[in-house]
Parts: structure tokens; C-alpha cells; sequence
């Protein structure tokens, strides 16, 4: 005997397949939402009218190359030791990634959190470590709490080199090139729904998702429905995970140890107010002031399309070094660097 549940998943798909109408562009900016789309073969599901596009939800990708180059600089110029997430390992500089530059003797240290990285600098206290704080809102807090426990420890060999970004400023940059978000999850329990159901009122639509198949199916049938009204809307699809207040204890943290900055993003350009740095009171833990490091010339390989990608104006299988030139194993762009990254995903599951 079918449940509810069942019922209800069997109705949200029949919406999702079945639509006919005008085109309709749902963009996630989510990597674990584009991966768990193409692991679930949603994608296979879609009518023709109906296009599921992958935007700057990785935040591996979303980094550019600007700051690849600021900590080779460290690592290579100033001899600190970078601790880092594995992934960011391989993504290409303008002339070479960490990997490489731990190969010509570089300390590089990968690392499963920003207080393993604290941890590291205080066994380490001959050593100045770095680590090299990525993401948004989600990983945010972890770094804060970082420099909090590095300051309550009295270690001055510890700073963070930050690339941390919020999403508002992109969910605004990128709504010309959809209808309606799929939301992060992740990102909206710390954030909460407030400012999301505000963006009605500059005409942008979308739903907050989980991350299993029923969520998912649940969140693009909603987009559906609610499109054919013809009004922008907001509905949280996640609510046993996120609320409209979101995280106060998170909020709180990154609000002490951080405060908002204009920001680069691959693709994206530079967008007001879309990062993160620490406060001048915490100016003795931020890499940059610590070592004085320049600007840099950096250059993102030219044939590379990630910046496109993230965009949505074009797929991973046309730029014309995916699958060739760019792959897992030799990645050119940040894009198939990270398991969150589209073109990664692409190659994982689709076939070239």
C-alpha cells in the first residue's frame, strides 16, 4: 500500500515531467545539490522545457586564481607552512598550484579543519602557519573559531589567509540568468530565510532544498507551480534543517571576528561587499597584513571556461579542454578540481 510520502514524491515528479510551457531555467548554487542531481539522475527526468544550471555554489571554484598565487607567495617567499583543505592542493595558480611548489620543498599541510590548522601551529611554534580559510557561510564560522582559539592560546604563528564570501551579492548578480535558485541548505541553515524572502521584492524567486531525492524532486516540482503564477515567491522546502532565523550562535561568531569586504570572484568579478576579512582588531591573524603580501600579477589559463560555468552561459562539455586536456587527474580549472565542481560532476557522471 503506497504512502504518503511515496504519493507525494510520485505527484512531485509527474509536475516535474510533465511540464510543457515556456522555457524555464532553475539555477543551484549548491555543489552538494549539483552533485546529488547527477547521482540521482534527476537530470534525466527533465522535459525539454525545464533546465537545470549549475551556478557559483563550489567555493573552490569560485576563488580565483589571485588567491592561489597569494599563498604560493607565502609559502614559497615567506616560508610559512600552509595549512589547507585537500582540495585546494590542486588548483592551478598562474604559473603552478601547491602541489607543485610542496614538491620543490614548500610545507603544505592538509588539513580536515581550520582548528586541526591551530592545533598544527601550536606543536609547530618554530613554524609561521597560515591556513587558508575558503568558503561561505557555512564554513565560515569554523575559521572564526580558529582565530579564537589561536588568540585564547597566546599563538603568534598562526594566521588565516581568507577567501570567505557570502551569497546574497550573487544570488543578485546571477538572477538574469534564471527563472528561480534552488537554494543551499547548508548555507541558509546559519543565514536563516529572511533576506531570501526579501529578494521577492527585487523580482527573484526560488526554494530552499534538502539534499535526498524527495527533497529535491519536492523543491523543482514547487519551482513549477509557483512559476506559473506569474509573481516572484519564496518557500523554504528544507524546514526541518533551516528557519528564518537561521544559526544566532554562528551569526554572532563571524560577526565578531569578521566584517564585510569587496570581494573576486572567478567569473563573477569583483562584487561589493561580498567577502569576508577580519576586523583590524584581529588585523595580527590576517595573512595578508602579517607578511605584507603584494599584489600579483595573476592570469587564469585563457582556453579555461570555469568562469563561464559558473556563469551559466555556457556547459562543462563546451569549453574545449574538458575532457581532453582538463580532467580529474590533470585539472586545468578550479571547476574539476573540487568534487563540488560542475565540471567534475560532469565527468563523474555524465559522459563526455
Amino acid at each position: 500500500m503506497p504512502t504518503k510520502t511515496n504519493e507525494a514524491l510520485q505527484k512531485a515528479r509527474a509536475i516535474v515531467t510533465g511540464y510543457r510551457g515556456k522555457p524555464l531555467r532553475i539555477m543551484e548554487v549548491c555543489g552538494t545539490h549539483t552533485h546529488e542531481i547527477f547521482r540521482l539522475g534527476l537530470r534525466q527526468l527533465l522535459p525539454v522545457d525545464l533546465t537545470l544550471i549549475s551556478g557559483p555554489g563550489c567555493p573552490v571554484c569560485v576563488t580565483p586564481v589571485r588567491f592561489i598565487d597569494e599563498a604560493l607567495y607565502l609559502a614559497l617567499q615567506c616560508h610559512v607552512t600552509i595549512c589547507t583543505f585537500g582540495d585546494l592542493v590542486r588548483v592551478p595558480g598562474t604559473k603552478q598550484d601547491l602541489g607543485a611548489a610542496r614538491a620543490q620543498g614548500a610545507r603544505v599541510q592538509v588539513v580536515y579543519t581550520p582548528l586541526d590548522a591551530v592545533s598544527y601551529a601550536r606543536e609547530h611554534p618554530a613554524e609561521d602557519v597560515a591556513f587558508l580559510a575558503v568558503g561561505f557561510e557555512t564554513t565560515t564560522p569554523a575559521a572564526c573559531l580558529a582565530v579564537k582559539r589561536a588568540e585564547a592560546l597566546g599563538l603568534t604563528n598562526f594566521t588565516l589567509l581568507t577567501a570567505n564570501k557570502t551569497m546574497d551579492a550573487a544570488y543578485l548578480a546571477m538572477s538574469g540568468s534564471c527563472d528561480a535558485y534552488l537554494y543551499p541548505g547548508h548555507v541558509c541553515a546559519i543565514t536563516g530565510t529572511k533576506k531570501l524572502a526579501a529578494l521577492t521584492s527585487q523580482g527573484i524567486s526560488g526554494v530552499v532544498a534538502g539534499f535526498t531525492a524527495s527533497e529535491l524532486l519536492t523543491a523543482l516540482a514547487v519551482i513549477v507551480e509557483k512559476s506559473r503564477q506569474g509573481q516572484p515567491f519564496f518557500v523554504n522546502g528544507y524546514p526541518r534543517v533551516v528557519t528564518e532565523a537561521g544559526s544566532p550562535a554562528a551569526q554572532k561568531l563571524v560577526q565578531t571576528y569578521m566584517e564585510p569586504c569587496d570581494a573576486e570572484w572567478r567569473g563573477l568579478g569583483t562584487m561589493k561587499a561580498s567577502g569576508l576579512a577580519l576586523r583590524p582588531a584581529f588585523a595580527r591573524f590576517d595573512a595578508r597584513k602579517r607578511y605584507e603580501i603584494p599584489d600579483l600579477d595573476s592570469q587564469a589559463n585563457p582556453a579555461c571556461r570555469c568562469g563561464e560555468i559558473l556563469q551559466g552561459k555556457c556547459l562543462p562539455t563546451e569549453c574545449p579542454l574538458y575532457g581532453k586536456l582538463c580532467t580529474p587527474e590533470h585539472p586545468v580549472g578550479a571547476c574539476m578540481v573540487s568534487r563540488e565542481g560542475a565540471c567534475s560532476a560532469y565527468y563523474q557522471y555524465a559522459a563526455l
